[in-house]
């Protein structure tokens, strides 16, 4: 059995000189048959270079990280970030009992002492309360509650006239109590759990829920929640920074054929756009979500129609997507370091001294901004430590890849070369944090809130229609803003269906930042 040829790496330089020695050194037809040698192994290792990276992206796609973060990538601490700056580890699911402020508070009062008593060992000092003792118990139940009340029927003997016991408060006047619509939102659009697999769990429980009813229930709701949906978006569309992106989709009645009625073309694929916008001043987030044949950036431009004209220009973040930028789109373009970075976590195996230089570069830049978040600077302090600390690095790597390709030490057309084109064509934009106060780096924001989207979509596969896209749309924006604004979706969705004709008066007062004090205003 032949022994395996030991692994040679590709230097073109020493090619190129190996070349020009056997030209002089060869008769003319045995160069041209090295020289064709050569070319083949030259070509045929640029191809596995290319299927190596493929394979090895598909690999990392179904087996490979988790994260991409340079300690998993390196598989080692970085150098230049000491471990005590580094965040604490996440812990292991234990949760105190602060976590759980959705849970019921029972309070237990002492049957043998209270406040004032004499103390029963010392017999000279008196009792006074300090922080109670804390007992967790965990139960289960089905996600929607019923309840059966049976009034009690008495009939005269004699006359035969009926007498029923008065309906309890707590029976309420309708079938579906709000809480049982609030649930069955926040666990379609908000969990991803489609409505067949609610009535299976709700059937297994011993409390039958269709599938029909739920989405009829889900359709009237949309209804009563879409003027502070309308309002939401108006209110997103007066943010300082844009984040945004867009997934496939799939809605069964929109046209798939190509062509309107009129018979002129039309797009063909569906999308879900996840725009994330971002108020510095109030210190608001709000996500909205638009399904249908538009892509982000056309998403984003009719959503800024709604915006005033007195304004400053507003930061848009994205990838570099040419569908991200409509004509007449006036804002301030940022793109994505982490698009960036991901190809030369791609090329990690075929090049690993290049892609380790740029990973740990953007480590510190990272690293940079961690700090400034921790420190709590404003926009303009962020910016100038940014110049200061990050600026040469990124200096320092754009000038690295300059020289790396024009001394041909890396290959244009390879893997590690595209990267390098991928970051200095658009390097203004990506270093957009370096120029521009307030300016993100990545759009990794807008990529965690499509999830909700994805999971939605690889739960129920699809829409049914137009609508029912729109319904999606307007919990799924709710649900995940009330999420990064620290509100609790259930209870916000419950009161606004409560005051559905409040709501309908003034919006405005109803978002998840004020709707607690517009509940205190309310008389009791």
């Amino acid at each position: 059995m032949p022994l395996k040829p030991p692994k040679m790496e590709i230097d073109r330089q020493k090619i190129e000189g190996f070349l020009t020695r056997a030209q002089r050194d060869l008769a003319p037809e045995d160069f041209a048959f090295v020289s064709g040698l050569v070319g083949t192994v030259l070509f045929l290792s640029g191809i596995v270079e290319k299927k190596s990276s493929a394979i090895a992206r598909l690999l990392r796609w179904m087996f490979g990280f988790k994260t991409e973060t340079a300690r998993q990538i390196l598989k080692e601490d970085s150098p230049d970030i000491p471990r005590s700056e580094r965040p604490p580890a996440k812990g292991h699911g234990r949760n105190g009992a602060q976590a759980y402020h959705g849970a019921m508070r029972v309070h237990v009062p002492n049957e043998d002492y209270k406040k004032g008593d004499r103390c029963p060992e010392c017999l000279k000092g008196k009792l006074y309360p300090i922080c109670p003792e804390t007992i967790m118990r965990l139960f289960g139940t089905a996600p929607i509650q019923a309840a059966v009340y049976l009034l009690e029927k008495l009939r005269c003997n004699l006359c035969g006239q009926i007498f029923t016991a008065q309906k309890p408060a707590e029976a309420g006047e309708q079938k579906y109590d709000e809480t049982a619509a609030a649930m069955m939102a926040v666990t379609k659009y908000g969990a991803g759990l489609p409505f067949n697999r609610l009535e299976k769990l709700q059937d297994n429980c011993g409390i039958p829920l269709p599938a029909s009813t739920q989405w009829d229930m889900a359709s009237e709701n949309a209804e009563k929640l879409n003027p502070a949906y309308t309002e939401l978006l108006r209110q997103a569309a007066q943010s300082d920074i844009f984040f945004h992106d867009d997934t496939a989709n799939r809605v069964l009645s929109l046209s798939r054929d190509g062509e309107t009625e009129g018979g002129s073309k039309q797009r063909k694929g569906v999308f879900t756009t996840g725009i994330v916008c971002k108020n510095r001043s109030e210190d608001k987030t709000i996500v909205c979500f638009f399904t249908g044949h538009k892509h982000a950036g056309e998403n984003l431009s009719d959503l800024l129609k709604q915006r005033l004209s007195e304004l400053s220009t507003p930061i848009q973040m994205c990838d570099a997507l040419s569908r991200n930028m409509p004509e007449n789109l006036k804002t301030i373009v940022c793109n994505c370091l982490t698009h960036g970075r991901r190809n030369f976590v791609v090329e990690m195996n075929a090049f690993p001294e290049q892609a380790r230089h740029v990973i740990e570069v953007l480590a510190k830049v990272y690293h940079h901004d961690a700090i400034a978040k921790e420190q709590c600077m404003s926009p303009d302090e962020r910016l100038g430590f940014h110049q200061e600390k990050s600026g040469p690095l990124m200096d320092g790597l754009k000038n690295w890849m300059e020289t790396e390709l024009r001394e041909k030490r890396i290959e244009p057309n390879s893997g590690m070369g595209k990267a390098f084109e991928y970051m200095l064509k658009r390097w203004e934009k990506l270093t957009r944090f370096l120029t521009v106060a307030g300016a993100p780096l990545d759009n990794n924001i807008c990529e965690r809130a499509l999830k909700m989207a994805i999971r939605h979509r690889k739960n129920s596969l699809y829409y049914r229609t137009q609508r029912g896209a729109w319904v999606g749309d307007l919990f799924m924006s709710f649900i995940h803003t009330c999420g990064l604004m620290g509100v609790n979706a259930f209870e916000y969705i419950t009161v606004l269906l409560r005051n559905a004709d409040k709501l309908a008066a003034d919006p405005g007062r109803w978002m998840p930042w004020s709707y607690k004090q517009a509940l205190s205003e309310m008389p009791p």
